[in-house]
């Protein structure tokens, strides 16, 4: 699970004593439920509306989460999912452009918006008082939005600068698009979710009318609201606004392309004076949850737990602490994506170490992973983190939010967000090498390499753990 980097970087700091205290309590009790109060309910237009109650402070968190994104366009219109969630901020008939977000500012609130390959999401935290307001002004832009050339043009322009800033003048992400475009040869995935700059530059306004009626329709969105409200009132709300709203479309059943069997292992390198620090990042082609048999899913989280997920993981201690090969190590997977996803090792290396010495001993250690098994005590560790990870993850309004709404847009339930935790303590010895085994196969891996000026060093390495995934998330 995308738990947020600094619920993690507390995770370490109490993993030492993770049998104690609150994580004793819940594994006592033998329950782990992930916000056991939340409830749902779908109004007649097909919304479907969660609540999360949570009355420590007097503020919600209000998110819109429209079940389509940039692995839904057409082939020649990358990038219109990210387009059209910009084109959203243009105002309405009832509300022009700026309006919303002043209003917003001047509540002393907050909001944002971002776009993923199967997702696109709007949300707003202000004081509770305010919620109603939120949903109405939500339900007025997914009904009436007014766009015209004049103000999708300049729009355009500043996403193609947007590209420009984030992708081509950053190495690292220049090959995290390479990387992706390897990896996922046939599905959408391999497309950046803010589009290659030549297709950005010819969408039209006829191209966003078309995406917004489409898919912005109340029986193809998922309202969350999280903060201290009663799901009796928030559905009050929801029925006086977004129940007004008529369904005008019905969004298409998400049909994606499939990866074909991967017969050989591929690499791709990218060398640029930009780069101070040589790095690669290896890139397995691996089972999502949606796409997963029973546990693999859960094995794979805990699996990236052992072997990159901390200070004390297997490539951390063995490349950096023990043999000082390795400034840097790590491991991630990326579970919740609709199609087939991706699982990532990654290191940077000490001195003169070449990138390649450094990839066969990343390989050593995951065969020494799957040849020689992993300990109780790993397991115990690993499971102890990504439950403290979740407990933190649920003091914030904003991160339980996502959490439900990350999996309840790829099709999976409340049912499933809950029971999470107590499907990873079940997770054994055995299924996580098993894992290990069958999703780390270098056939179905890129390996990428980022360096310096071609010839200063003795090759190429991978881009950041962050960047090109699945899970990208383009605002």
């Amino acid at each position: 699970m995308n738990l947020p980097r600094l619920a993690r970087m507390a995770v370490m700091l109490i993993a030492a004593t993770a049998a104690s205290g609150l994580l004793g309590s819940a594994e006592a009790a033998g329950l782990h439920p992930v916000a056991p109060d939340v409830a749902s309910f779908t109004l007649d237009n097909g919304l479907e509306v969660v609540v999360i109650p949570d009355h420590r402070t007097a503020i919600v968190t209000h998110m819109v989460w429209y079940k389509v994104g940039a692995a839904d366009e057409q082939p020649g219109k990358s990038g219109i999912a990210h387009f059209v969630e910009h084109l959203m901020f243009k105002g309405t008939r009832a509300h022009p452009a700026g309006e919303f977000q002043a209003k917003v500012d001047d509540l002393g609130g907050n909001e944002n918006a971002f776009t993923t390959a199967d997702y696109t999401v709007f949300h707003e935290t202000v004081a509770k008082q305010h919620l109603r307001l939120m949903m109405e002004y939500e339900a007025d832009r997914m009904a009436n939005l007014v766009l015209t050339n004049e103000t999708l043009l300049p729009e355009r322009q500043v996403i193609l600068e947007e590209r420009r800033s984030r992708i081509e003048n950053d190495p690292g992400a220049q090959l995290g698009e390479a990387v992706n475009a390897a990896l996922f040869r046939n599905s959408h995935y391999g497309i950046p979710v803010i589009g290659w700059a030549h297709e950005m530059a010819g969408l039209t306004l006829d191209d966003a009318m078309a995406w917004y009626t489409k898919f912005y329709t109340p029986n193809n969105a998922l309202v969350i609201v999280a903060g201290d409200v009663e799901p009796a009132e928030v559905r009050e709300f929801a029925e006086a606004t977004y129940g007004k709203v008529v369904r005008r479309a019905e969004p298409p059943q998400r049909i994606r392309s499939t990866e074909p069997p991967s017969l050989a292992a591929r690499s791709v390198t990218l060398s640029d004076a930009r780069v101070d620090e040589p790095s690669l990042m290896r890139t397995y082609l691996a089972p999502s949850y949606a796409t997963a048999d029973k546990g693999v899913g859960e094995a794979l989280d805990v699996l990236a737990e052992i072997l990159g997920g901390s200070t004390t993981s297997r490539l951390y201690r063995q490349l950096v602490v023990e043999q000082g090969v390795a400034t840097s190590a790590g491991a991630g997977y990326q579970g919740f994506a609709i199609n087939e996803t991706r699982f990532s090792v990654y290191a940077s290396p000490r001195g003169n170490l070449s990138l390649e010495a450094l990839g066969g001993k990343i390989d050593a250690v995951i065969a020494g992973l799957v040849d020689q098994g992993i300990t109780d005590d790993e397991l115990s560790r690993a499971k102890h983190r990504i439950l403290a990870a979740a407990v933190y993850a649920q003091d914030d309004q904003m991160s339980l939010a996502k959490i439900f709404g990350t999996e309840l847009a790829i099709g999976r339930s409340v049912d499933d967000v809950q029971d999470w935790l107590n499907r990873i303590d079940a997770v054994t010895a055995a299924e996580v090498v098993a894992a290990a085994k069958t999703c780390l196969d270098q056939r179905r891996s890129v390996t990428g390499y980022l360096t310096g000026p071609a010839g200063e060093t003795a090759s190429a390495a991978g881009a950041a753990s962050g960047s090109g995934t699945v899970g990208s998330v383009v605002q």
